[in-house]
Parts: C-alpha cells; sequence; structure tokens
C-alpha cells in the first residue's frame, strides 16, 4: 500500500476506547490513516480523542449490533476493518459456570465479528480492503477458566477463513487475516486470565509472568497490526498470525 494511498485511507477499529484497540487506533494514526473508533464507552473514547486528536473519529456504539456495522461502514467507506471488540470472560472451571457466563464472548466476541465481516463482504468493501480479526493465541491451546472464550476465539478465525473464500469466489479483492494475541498481564482483561491461571497452578503471578516473557504490551500490538496493515499481500487470502512479544508470526 502506498504512502499515498494511506493519507486517504479510513480505517474502523472496534474496540477502540482502551488496551489494544486505543493502542493500533494510535498506530495506524501514525501511518496517516483516519481511523472510526467504536466503543460501548463514551468517557473511554473521549480519553482516546483527547490524546489522538482529530485524526480518531469516536463513534459511542455496539460493536455486536448488525446495523452498527452496515451502517458505519456505508457511511464511513473503510478500506481497513480491525476486529477487535470482546468481553472480558467470566472467570471459573467449567462447572461454576451457568451457560450465560459461558456463551458471553460467542455473545460479543464472534457476533461482532459475525455482522462486520457479514456487512464487509454484502456492502461490499472496496477491492484491495483489508479486515483484521483479533482472535487469541486460546483459540490454539484452550482456555479452561474462561467458559466458551477458547471456542469462540477460534470461530473468529474460522470466519475470517470463510469470507476470504466467499471474496475469492466473487472476485471482491478483499484481503482478511486472523491474529492470535499472546496470553499478557498488560491489558484489563489479560490480567484477569494471569490471575487466574496462576492461582490454579497453585503459583504467584511474578512466577506465572516469567514463562510470558518477553511480554505483549498494547505498543507492541498496536506496531504490528499497523504493520500488517501496510503489507496486504494477495488479495482473497486469508492469512493467520500468533502474536507474542516477539511479534508476529506466520502459521501454516
Amino acid at each position: 500500500m502506498s504512502s499515498s494511498r494511506q493519507s486517504q485511507t479510513t480505517a474502523v477499529v472496534t474496540g477502540a476506547g482502551r488496551g489494544f484497540g486505543s493502542a493500533i487506533a494510535a498506530a495506524l494514526i501514525d501511518q496517516g490513516h483516519q481511523v472510526v473508533g467504536v466503543a460501548r464507552t463514551a468517557n473511554d473514547l473521549a480519553d482516546v480523542h483527547r490524546r489522538l486528536g482529530a485524526a480518531f473519529v469516536p463513534v459511542v456504539a455496539d460493536a455486536t449490533d448488525a446495523e452498527t456495522a452496515r451502517t458505519l461502514i456505508e457511511q464511513h467507506q473503510p478500506t481497513l476493518l480491525v476486529l477487535n471488540a470482546g468481553a472480558t470472560p467470566a472467570v471459573g472451571p467449567v462447572q461454576e459456570q451457568s451457560w450465560e457466563s459461558f456463551s458471553r464472548n460467542w455473545q460479543v466476541d464472534t457476533q461482532h465479528a459475525f455482522h462486520w465481516i457479514r456487512a464487509a463482504l454484502r456492502r461490499p468493501l472496496t477491492p484491495g480492503s483489508l479486515v483484521v480479526a483479533i482472535s487469541s493465541g486460546a483459540a490454539l491451546r484452550g482456555s479452561p477458566l474462561s467458559g466458551g472464550y477458547s471456542g469462540a476465539k477460534a470461530m473468529i478465525r474460522f470466519l475470517a477463513g470463510y469470507a476470504a473464500d466467499e471474496s475469492r469466489r466473487a472476485q471482491l479483492g478483499i484481503g482478511f487475516a486472523t491474529v492470535l494475541p499472546q496470553l499478557t498481564p498488560a491489558t484489563e482483561l489479560g490480567a484477569a486470565g494471569v490471575a487466574a491461571y496462576a492461582q490454579r497452578q497453585g503459583i504467584d503471578t511474578t512466577t506465572f509472568t516469567a514463562a510470558l516473557q518477553p511480554l505483549l504490551t498494547p505498543a507492541i500490538v498496536g506496531a504490528e497490526i499497523a504493520r500488517l496493515c501496510q503489507d496486504i499481500g494477495d488479495q482473497d487470502e486469508h492469512r493467520v498470525y500468533e502474536l507474542t512479544g516477539h511479534g508476529l508470526h506466520a502459521l501454516a
């Protein structure tokens, strides 16, 4: 993607109010993108807007709503979607979960990815556009203390793959990438997971965290997603990456 094209590009980032989402927004703005940041919490978005300035367009909305996805794609005509929104999973073994807590991430993370990917195909986005779906390393290894979280995140990877197939069949020229970040205590969601799994293993969080070095930070996530968006590769393909403190690593 050329620098002149980058300067004209609008990106939509869901879950942009904090953590990975706000870091991704900042890195994309540094590249010259205008970023439409979607989140449910107005105060969080206002804080990001103050930090990033006019290039960040805050939209207070529920990213799991199909009409939100359709309307924002129609209004802003983005060539880049970063689907990062998600719920903090309920922590506890399966016998302590209710179906409502177990399915929380299916209702938020997976549902939001479904609506945005569907809208991207149905509009469709312009040829050369890219959809980046943020999944989780839990999709590879499971997450026994977070209900249906790992399955919900695995389904996001499948959805992006299905969508790439449909883009290829219809010759839409839309690229798809799934990124699976490693567990990290550097976010609110990750810190809760680290505490729970450390307790389950009977060790302190410092000892548990030592095994995750080098730690994945929001700044690394933002920089790596921005780099990925510079090199979108062949269209209609689905690329999958694990993301650790060492950066992106392509999976077969």
